[in-house]
Protein backbone atom coordinates (compact mmCIF):
# COMPACT_ATOMS: atom_id res chain seq x y z
CA UNK A 1 0.00 0.00 0.00
CA UNK A 2 2.59 2.41 1.03
CA UNK A 3 4.53 1.84 -2.74
CA UNK A 4 1.31 2.91 -4.33
CA UNK A 5 1.07 5.66 -2.28
CA UNK A 6 -2.68 4.79 -1.21
CA UNK A 7 -4.72 7.43 1.07
CA UNK A 8 -5.96 6.19 4.40
CA UNK A 9 -9.74 7.02 5.02
CA UNK A 10 -8.35 10.25 7.37
CA UNK A 11 -6.41 11.40 4.30
CA UNK A 12 -9.22 10.60 1.89
CA UNK A 13 -11.72 12.94 3.82
CA UNK A 14 -9.00 15.61 4.17
CA UNK A 15 -7.35 15.64 0.47
CA UNK A 16 -9.06 18.50 -2.30
CA UNK A 17 -12.00 16.62 -4.01
CA UNK A 18 -12.95 16.53 -7.81
CA UNK A 19 -16.01 18.78 -7.59
CA UNK A 20 -18.32 16.25 -8.65
CA UNK A 21 -21.08 14.52 -6.63
CA UNK A 22 -23.19 11.18 -7.65
CA UNK A 23 -26.88 10.86 -7.05
CA UNK A 24 -28.31 7.33 -7.22
CA UNK A 25 -32.19 7.11 -7.89
CA UNK A 26 -33.69 3.99 -6.74
CA UNK A 27 -30.38 1.98 -7.42
CA UNK A 28 -31.90 -1.73 -6.27
CA UNK A 29 -28.58 -3.80 -6.71
CA UNK A 30 -26.16 -3.57 -4.18
CA UNK A 31 -22.61 -4.86 -6.13
CA UNK A 32 -23.81 -1.37 -8.14
CA UNK A 33 -23.83 0.71 -4.93
CA UNK A 34 -20.47 -0.76 -4.19
CA UNK A 35 -19.05 -0.51 -7.55
CA UNK A 36 -19.96 3.12 -7.61
CA UNK A 37 -18.54 3.94 -4.26
CA UNK A 38 -15.42 2.15 -5.41
CA UNK A 39 -15.21 4.56 -8.51
CA UNK A 40 -16.23 7.26 -6.26
CA UNK A 41 -13.21 6.62 -4.03
CA UNK A 42 -10.63 6.48 -7.17
CA UNK A 43 -11.33 9.76 -8.41
CA UNK A 44 -11.61 11.42 -4.84
CA UNK A 45 -15.31 12.38 -5.94
CA UNK A 46 -17.09 15.12 -3.03
CA UNK A 47 -19.98 12.34 -2.60
CA UNK A 48 -22.97 10.22 -3.40
CA UNK A 49 -26.23 10.66 -2.28
CA UNK A 50 -28.21 7.65 -1.93
CA UNK A 51 -31.87 7.90 -2.59
CA UNK A 52 -35.06 6.03 -2.39
CA UNK A 53 -34.52 2.20 -2.71
CA UNK A 54 -30.95 2.71 -2.58
CA UNK A 55 -29.67 0.26 0.08
CA UNK A 56 -26.96 2.48 2.41
CA UNK A 57 -23.81 1.24 4.03
CA UNK A 58 -23.22 -0.66 6.00
CA UNK A 59 -24.36 -3.38 4.17
CA UNK A 60 -22.24 -6.91 3.52
CA UNK A 61 -23.76 -6.81 -0.57
CA UNK A 62 -22.25 -3.35 -0.97
CA UNK A 63 -18.75 -4.22 0.85
CA UNK A 64 -18.02 -6.70 -1.67
CA UNK A 65 -17.78 -4.34 -4.30
CA UNK A 66 -16.89 -1.07 -2.35
CA UNK A 67 -13.83 -3.01 -0.78
CA UNK A 68 -13.89 -0.23 2.11
CA UNK A 69 -14.64 2.85 0.24
CA UNK A 70 -17.85 3.47 2.09
CA UNK A 71 -15.37 4.71 4.75
CA UNK A 72 -13.70 7.19 2.68
CA UNK A 73 -16.49 8.38 0.67
CA UNK A 74 -18.96 11.02 1.97
CA UNK A 75 -22.34 9.50 1.49
CA UNK A 76 -25.89 11.03 2.47
CA UNK A 77 -28.97 9.33 2.02
CA UNK A 78 -32.41 11.25 1.16
CA UNK A 79 -35.96 9.53 0.80
CA UNK A 80 -37.18 11.42 -2.36
CA UNK A 81 -34.54 12.00 -5.10
CA UNK A 82 -36.26 15.61 -6.40
CA UNK A 83 -35.11 16.82 -2.45
CA UNK A 84 -31.59 15.77 -2.99
CA UNK A 85 -31.48 17.25 -6.30
CA UNK A 86 -33.25 20.63 -5.40
CA UNK A 87 -30.64 20.65 -2.09
CA UNK A 88 -27.98 20.29 -4.58
CA UNK A 89 -29.40 23.60 -6.95
CA UNK A 90 -29.45 25.60 -4.00
CA UNK A 91 -26.51 25.01 -3.36
CA UNK A 92 -25.37 26.12 -6.57
CA UNK A 93 -24.38 22.53 -8.43
CA UNK A 94 -25.50 21.58 -12.17
CA UNK A 95 -27.62 18.56 -12.08
CA UNK A 96 -27.62 16.39 -14.80
CA UNK A 97 -29.06 12.71 -15.50
CA UNK A 98 -27.94 10.26 -17.44
CA UNK A 99 -30.69 9.48 -19.32
CA UNK A 100 -31.64 8.80 -22.94
CA UNK A 101 -34.34 11.68 -23.57
CA UNK A 102 -35.58 13.33 -27.10
CA UNK A 103 -33.30 16.14 -25.60
CA UNK A 104 -30.29 14.39 -24.12
CA UNK A 105 -26.56 15.56 -25.12
CA UNK A 106 -24.02 13.19 -25.93
CA UNK A 107 -21.62 12.83 -23.50
CA UNK A 108 -18.95 13.40 -25.79
CA UNK A 109 -20.30 16.61 -26.79
CA UNK A 110 -21.01 17.91 -23.00
CA UNK A 111 -18.18 20.16 -22.17
CA UNK A 112 -18.95 20.80 -18.24
CA UNK A 113 -17.54 24.10 -17.14
CA UNK A 114 -14.27 24.80 -15.26
CA UNK A 115 -15.75 27.31 -13.28
CA UNK A 116 -19.28 25.18 -11.94
CA UNK A 117 -20.08 22.25 -9.83
CA UNK A 118 -21.42 19.33 -10.97
CA UNK A 119 -24.11 16.48 -9.56
CA UNK A 120 -24.98 13.88 -11.68
CA UNK A 121 -28.36 11.40 -11.12
CA UNK A 122 -27.76 7.73 -12.22
CA UNK A 123 -31.14 5.48 -12.09
CA UNK A 124 -33.00 2.53 -11.39
CA UNK A 125 -31.12 -0.18 -13.65
CA UNK A 126 -34.61 -1.14 -15.08
CA UNK A 127 -36.92 2.08 -15.13
CA UNK A 128 -33.83 4.59 -15.20
CA UNK A 129 -33.97 8.45 -13.91
CA UNK A 130 -37.83 8.72 -12.75
CA UNK A 131 -39.56 11.64 -14.28
CA UNK A 132 -40.04 13.55 -11.88
CA UNK A 133 -36.10 14.12 -11.19
CA UNK A 134 -35.68 14.42 -14.87
CA UNK A 135 -37.98 17.33 -14.91
CA UNK A 136 -35.83 19.10 -11.59
CA UNK A 137 -32.60 18.48 -13.52
CA UNK A 138 -30.84 21.01 -15.94
CA UNK A 139 -30.39 18.48 -18.42
CA UNK A 140 -29.88 15.18 -19.79
CA UNK A 141 -26.11 13.26 -20.92
CA UNK A 142 -26.85 10.34 -22.89
CA UNK A 143 -23.92 8.17 -23.86
CA UNK A 144 -24.48 6.58 -27.62
CA UNK A 145 -24.81 3.08 -27.87
CA UNK A 146 -25.43 1.11 -31.02
CA UNK A 147 -25.98 -2.44 -30.50
CA UNK A 148 -29.33 -4.20 -29.29
CA UNK A 149 -29.01 -3.50 -25.82
CA UNK A 150 -30.73 0.31 -25.21
CA UNK A 151 -28.86 0.51 -21.98
CA UNK A 152 -25.11 -0.01 -19.92
CA UNK A 153 -25.04 -0.97 -16.20
CA UNK A 154 -25.20 1.69 -14.03
CA UNK A 155 -21.98 0.96 -12.63
CA UNK A 156 -20.22 0.90 -16.24
CA UNK A 157 -21.98 4.10 -16.43
CA UNK A 158 -20.97 5.62 -13.78
CA UNK A 159 -16.96 4.82 -14.48
CA UNK A 160 -17.60 6.07 -18.19
CA UNK A 161 -19.16 9.57 -17.08
CA UNK A 162 -16.84 10.08 -14.33
CA UNK A 163 -13.38 9.32 -16.56
CA UNK A 164 -15.37 11.74 -19.39
CA UNK A 165 -15.72 14.65 -16.82
CA UNK A 166 -11.99 13.89 -14.82
CA UNK A 167 -10.45 13.82 -18.15
CA UNK A 168 -12.20 16.96 -19.53
CA UNK A 169 -11.57 18.87 -16.20
CA UNK A 170 -8.39 17.44 -14.82
CA UNK A 171 -6.87 20.98 -14.13
CA UNK A 172 -8.83 22.21 -11.34
CA UNK A 173 -7.23 19.23 -9.32
CA UNK A 174 -3.48 20.74 -9.75
CA UNK A 175 -2.28 22.51 -6.67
Amino acid sequence: MDELGRKTPELFRESKKFPLILVLDNVRSMMNIGSVFRTADAFLLEGIYLCGITATPPHREIHKTALGATESVMWKYFQDTSEAVSLLKQEGYHVWALEQTSNSIDLALFQPKIDQQYALVFGNEVKGVDEKVLEVCDGCIEIPQFGTKHSLNISVTAGMVIWDFYSKRKEIMID
